[in-house]
């Protein structure tokens, strides 16, 4: 009809017709923060990291089956990336990221000094999570307050893994424990990252503890 009109004005028009496409919800709270449980300090400000191992951090992300929600829990190498251990459960209780936990303690190789970094949710401060770290030797660390930046890592490999990989609505949750086991597979030995040097995450995970574990051997051989 001739008329010239901005952006702003178009999408102002639009709302003013109940034309605009409604926003599909997509953000599925996983996180408790407000309970009464102790909440340990972030001991990861200033800390350098120079080997695996040295640095864990985890998380809990969600994932939509067409049956229900389904979450992801992962823990994560930080200086390698590496996925050390996951587990897809139908909910939040603290048995799923225990069993997360546990997977990582079973690939672990460098049994030197270890801190797990997390937000501060209801089951990382759990009494039975909290216990199964300290029988590991492992050092509690978790974020100020509601700042997801604290623990951006976790938050990054968890983006990863739903844009690159995670893209369907899985059936089940049968369907989905095993598309993510080979998600995490290819992630770990096959997708090369640009912050290690286009290499992947389990070549700097066995080249750096190689390294670390030569070098403990020289040490004690002297």
């Amino acid at each position: 009809m001739g008329l010239k009109i901005g952006r702003d004005k178009l999408f102002s028009i639009l709302k003013l017709e109940h034309l605009l496409v409604r926003p599909c919800k997509s953000y599925t709270k996983t996180t408790n923060s407000k309970h009464w449980l102790h909440k340990h300090p972030n001991l990861i400000k200033e800390i350098h990291l120079t080997q695996p191992e040295q640095l864990w951090v985890s998380d809990i992300t969600y994932l939509k089956t067409k049956e229900c929600n389904s979450y992801l829990s992962l823990v994560t190498d930080a200086a390698s990336r590496k996925i050390m251990g996951y587990h897809l459960s139908e909910d939040l209780r603290t048995e799923g990221v225990m069993e997360a936990l546990k997977m990582a303690i079973k690939n672990r190789v460098n049994k030197g000094s270890l801190i797990h970094h997390s937000d501060r949710g209801l089951q990382y401060c759990s009494s039975d999570y909290q216990q199964l770290l300290q029988e590991n030797g492992i050092t509690t660390s978790m974020t100020d307050g509601y700042d997801c930046y604290q623990n951006a890592l976790a938050e990054r490999i968890n983006g990863i893994l739903k844009t690159e990989f995670l893209l369907d609505t899985y059936q089940d949750i049968d369907q989905a424990r095993k598309v993510i086991e080979q998600s995490v597979h290819i992630y770990n030995s096959r997708r090369p990252h640009l912050s290690l040097n286009m290499k992947t995450p389990n070549q700097i995970h066995k080249q750096k503890t190689a390294r670390l574990l030569d070098l403990s051997w020289f040490c004690n051989l002297k």
